[in-house]
């Protein structure tokens, strides 16, 4: 179990409008603290962590970000009209696009998937796997 993914940032500000723009309709919720910001599911009185958490946070090194060659983090929405929403609301707050929503033939029949970078240059992609929606093949 991947416990949590940390991407740096030079400019917080910026990573916060443009992480903030989907992440809280995938049920994240932000803290910040000086040590950058911190996305993490919600979790009831009783009930262990739901993970992964997700951080946003500068460099412990002090020099500037970068973001991984082939280094991904991807998101799980509800469906694929969420995959479409929430990519243009990424778009529209300073991320770039690395391919637009849609089926991959590489990738099983029911796979949507909508890639960005975000504003830092790490690669994000938004994804639907539900089984009531038509398929590729569908």
């Amino acid at each position: 179990m991947i416990a949590y993914v940390t991407v740096g940032a030079d400019d917080i500000a910026r990573a916060k409008r443009f992480y903030t723009a989907f992440l809280p309709a995938l049920n994240y919720r932000l803290k910040e603290g000086p040590e950058g910001l911190s996305y993490a599911l919600p979790v009831e009185p009783g009930q262990s962590p739901v993970l992964p958490d997700f951080y946003v946070k500068p460099t412990f090194d002090g020099r500037p970000a970068s973001a991984g060659n082939g280094a991904m983090v991807a998101f799980e929405a509800r469906n694929q009209a969420q995959v479409r929403e929430l990519h243009a609301a990424a778009l529209a707050e300073g991320g770039s696009d690395e391919g637009q929503p849609g089926f991959r033939p590489s990738y099983g029949p029911r796979f949507y998937v909508g890639y960005l970078r975000d504003p830092q240059g790490n690669k994000i992609a938004l994804f639907s796997c539900n089984p009531n929606e038509p398929g590729r093949d569908d």
